[in-house]
């Protein structure tokens, strides 16, 4: 069953393998083309063209400035230092002669401060504009995020996650697909061990279904196919014995019956000249012959019974009538017997009804006997799964396992005055009737049988 469940995971891969590959082929080259269309390096030209403004405005402001000096009235500190502003006593105290660098919060004005003597004059000039300031943040901004772009390589990454992710997605499937078939297939596999264990003679091999598919309907078909093997393997073996019994059956009734003749004749002779001896003697002499006589009709009755083969005649009967009619019957022979019916609405069953009113008394008359005075008897009927159930129950001491082997064993009686083949000859004509007789638990203590019969209308 292995194969089954590779030959599910190659047809996976192959059926999500090409895609996968096509699949991550096309998204490789979309997504190289939108990256090829990023603004990275139009972001870093507009950062030199923004550097290149800047120091252009810059060169341009100090040059305007540097002309305005010399026309100009500027701005003139006198000592002490210490009451001027920051950047003209930093640049007083760092000893150059002269120095451009821009000024304002926002950098929108440029400053000209000249050393004269022990003073500082300052020239001042506008930058007209939004200011340097916010030109330079902007410069700083767009260099950082060429930086940024350049120090990550997008693609490689983009293209490790799409793999990444991809392969994932692939291998959770690739699980899911593994977990279902081997849901599948492992009931197969059981399926297909019951089989041959089966095949190999074991009939007591069964399957736990599970569920409510076709697999598990497939399994409770093996076990009803292997149920019914299991009855028809024993029946097969009941009836190959009982024919083994019924060879010997009519050899002995054949030889006790050449042996009854002569036995009868003498002793009638016997009877006949009783006057000419003594009579006691041969009164007692004869009455033990009859008695052996009797006796050994009685086996041979028995005996020719067992190995007879009545001709078969099913019809419809009508199972309660029957099981009501007999009991009636055995009312008057057990009187201190309790007798209880439960009979189904609805039993008719396909059976020879001669055969099946011996089964009957059979049981019944078993059931009384173990019973015992007090004791009660129920008589039961049913129908299920197609086939009609008799069943006798009795209060009786039940039966032991070892009984239970022995029960339908010709020549095995646990009566005292029984031949053991009662129920041997029950069984064989309830076979005869397409059914058959099984030892049940009882529900009144003792023993209980059952008896199937076809339904008449499913026969």
């Amino acid at each position: 069953m292995n194969r089954l469940r590779h030959r599910l995971l190659l047809v996976f891969l192959a059926a999500t393998l090409a895609p996968l590959a096509a699949t991550l082929w096309i998204t490789a080259d979309l997504l190289d083309r939108s990256l090829s269309l990023a603004t990275t390096n139009e972001v870093d030209e507009l950062s030199r063209s923004l550097q290149a403004t800047g120091r252009a405005l810059f060169t341009a402001n100090r040059d305007a400035l540097a002309l305005q000096a010399d026309k100009a009235v500027p701005k003139v500190f006198h000592q002490p230092a210490s009451a001027w502003p920051d950047e003209v006593r930093e640049f007083y105290q760092s000893g150059e002669a002269e120095r451009f660098q821009l000024a304002g919060e926002a950098q929108n004005r440029m400053d000209y401060l000249v050393r004269r003597g022990s003073d500082v004059h300052l020239y001042s000039r506008a930058i007209g504009g939004p200011g340097m300031k916010l030109l330079a943040d902007e410069y700083a901004k767009s260099r950082r995020l060429v930086e940024q772009a350049r120090s990550r390589n997008l693609r490689r990454g983009y293209f490790w996650t799409l793999g990444i992710a991809a392969a994932a997605i692939w291998a959770v499937c690739l699980l899911a697909v593994f977990l279902v078939t081997t849901h599948i297939t492992k009931p197969l596999e059981q399926l297909t061990a019951g089989l041959a264990e089966l095949a190999a003679g074991n009939l007591d091999a069964r399957l736990t279904p599970r569920g409510h598919d076709e697999i598990s309907s497939a399994m409770a078909a093996f076990n009803h196919t292997a149920e019914q093997l299991r009855a028809g393997q024993e029946r097969l073996v009941h009836v190959t014995r009982l024919t083994s019994w019924q060879t010997l059956a009519r050899k002995m009734a054949h030889e006790v019956k050449n042996s009854l003749t002569p036995i009868r004749l003498t002793v009638e002779e016997i009877l006949a000249r009783r006057g000419e001896r003594d009579d006691r003697f041969l009164e007692q002499a004869s009455q033990i012959v009859v008695d052996e006589v009797v006796t050994l009709e009685k086996r041979v009755r028995a005996f020719s019974q067992f190995a007879s083969e009545p001709p078969v005649q099913l019809e419809t009967v009508d199972i309660n009538a029957l099981v009501d009619e007999r009991i009636c019957f055995l009312k008057t022979a057990h009187p201190e017997v309790c007798y209880k019916l439960q009979l189904d609405s609805k039993a008719p069953a396909i059976a020879d009804q001669d055969l099946i009113k011996g089964v009957l008394t059979n049981l019944l008359e078993n059931a009384a006997d173990a019973a015992g005075p007090g004791g009660s008897v129920l008589g039961r009927t049913f129908t299920e799964n197609g086939h009609v159930a008799i069943e006798v129950h009795d209060s009786g001491p039940g039966l032991s396992p070892q009984v239970r082997r022995t029960l339908f064993e010709p020549t095995i009686s646990f009566k005292k005055a029984g031949m053991g083949l009662g129920l041997s000859i029950a069984r064989k004509s309830a076979v005869l009737s397409g059914g058959d007789i099984e030892p049940i638990e009882g529900e009144l203590g003792g023993a209980a049988f059952r008896v199937t019969l076809p339904r008449a209308g499913d026969a």
